[in-house]
């Protein structure tokens, strides 16, 4: 299964203050879905509206961004990357925006919900 996560949604389910440095809030994040893709055996690309200051790499899972930096940049991102799957019915779109959830669903994935997911990894 390939699971296309709304790096940003999943941030926001926790009001831990990560607003004050979204850089090192997408770092915790990457970290955990690092440890769960790890032992769940996941293929995983989690994807922001703009690139992590420093980058954030990984050989585990794919961190990924959009294009250009703007508001719901990371869902345009998620759309384009599922419009491209041979098999979009194959793809979980992690998200809480009702528009993504809405889209992936036409295009034919299993939509999860943010804090479905962010249960999931920290139960890991």
């Amino acid at each position: 299964m390939r699971w296309f996560i709304d790096g940003m949604n999943v941030i926001g389910t926790r009001p831990d203050a990560w607003w004050k440095d979204r850089d090192a809030a997408m770092l915790r994040l990457v970290d955990a879905v690092e440890r769960w893709a790890a032992a769940e055996g996941e293929d995983v690309i989690v994807v922001f509206e703009r690139a992590p200051s420093p980058p954030i790499r990984s050989t585990v899972i794919e961190v990924a961004h959009a294009p250009r930096p703007k508001r719901d940049a990371a869902d345009d991102e998620i759309i384009r990357r599922l419009n491209a799957e041979p098999e979009p019915g194959t793809v979980r779109v992690v998200t809480s925006d009702r528009w993504l959830a809405a889209r992936a669903s036409a295009e034919g994935a299993v939509v999860v919900g943010a804090e479905t997911f962010r249960a999931r990894i920290d139960a890991t």
